[in-house]
């Protein structure tokens, strides 16, 4: 039995491969972002971490990488910074010499009713969340464009479809994500470039273990599946759109049922 089941793993890394791919993920030390990294290494992609703040948890996940064979680096930049974005795909490409896969995965939140959101909170999530995505995915659009080949995945949320008590500033965002998305899906479909989004729903995160646990058992027993899900599993998303060359323009729901 375990012979086979190692046997399909195989198979299916086979299936998946991504060698001689270089991937640049924002946000890529931890949680979901430090998951899609780990992922796109064991599948031969060569991959540039982004971090902020949090370098030891970079480096962290570059010796995970290198224990099994893969290649990493990281980069520091403040992905909300226009200049610090350009920074990091030249330093990407400089190390690399190209990018053929984008995942935009960086956020924050700064959750608050609206009547009390400041404008510095609304102006944080929307610099780092959205205008993120404008920066780092203007950076690298004509590399791709002249490459004639790109995948550009944005990590977005349900929240963004379906609104958040307490997060206009976060659902606004990651909405904008989807709307950019889809437009610029429509704009690079002929050059061999793909434009999709993710949409998680409740994940097993740092982020969310801050949560109270009479919270966390409220909004468990709100997904159909009565369960939060795993980083894994939105990497697995990730490594399908990563591969596929057909699906454009669209969002994939991984929230277990919490948004239909």
């Amino acid at each position: 039995m375990g012979m086979i089941s190692n046997e399909v793993s195989t198979a299916k890394m086979e299936y998946q491969s991504l060698a001689g791919k270089v991937a640049l993920v924002t946000g890529g030390s931890r949680g979901i972002g430090a998951s899609i990294v780990k992922e796109l290494a064991k599948r031969g992609a060569e991959v540039a971490i982004n971090y902020n703040s949090s370098k030891e948890a970079a480096d962290e996940v570059i010796d995970e990488i290198e224990q099994f064979g893969g290649t990493a680096v990281s980069f520091q930049a403040d992905v909300s910074n226009l200049e610090q974005s350009r920074a990091l795909v030249e330093q990407t490409i400089d190390h690399f010499g190209k990018i053929d896969i984008l995942i935009n995965n960086a956020g924050i939140t700064r959750d608050r009713t609206f009547k009390k959101l400041s404008e510095n909170e609304w102006r944080e999530v929307i610099d780092t969340n959205l205008n993120s995505v404008y920066h780092t995915t203007s950076a690298v659009i004509n590399l791709m464009l002249k490459q004639k080949f790109g995948r550009i995945i944005n990590i977005s949320s349900f929240i963004g479809q379906k609104g958040g008590f307490g997060q206009t500033n976060y659902a606004a965002a990651k909405a904008g994500m989807i709307g950019f998305t889809k437009s610029l899906a429509l704009e690079t479909a002929r050059s061999g470039i793909t434009v999709n989004a993710v949409c998680p729903g409740y994940i097993e995160t740092e982020m969310f273990a801050g949560v109270p646990e009479d919270a966390k058992d409220q909004i468990i027993s709100g997904i159909p599946m009565q369960r939060l899900g795993e980083a894994s599993e939105i990497a697995d998303a990730v490594l399908f759109l990563a591969n596929n060359s057909y699906t454009t323009g669209q969002c994939l729901n991984i929230n277990g049922g919490v948004y239909m």
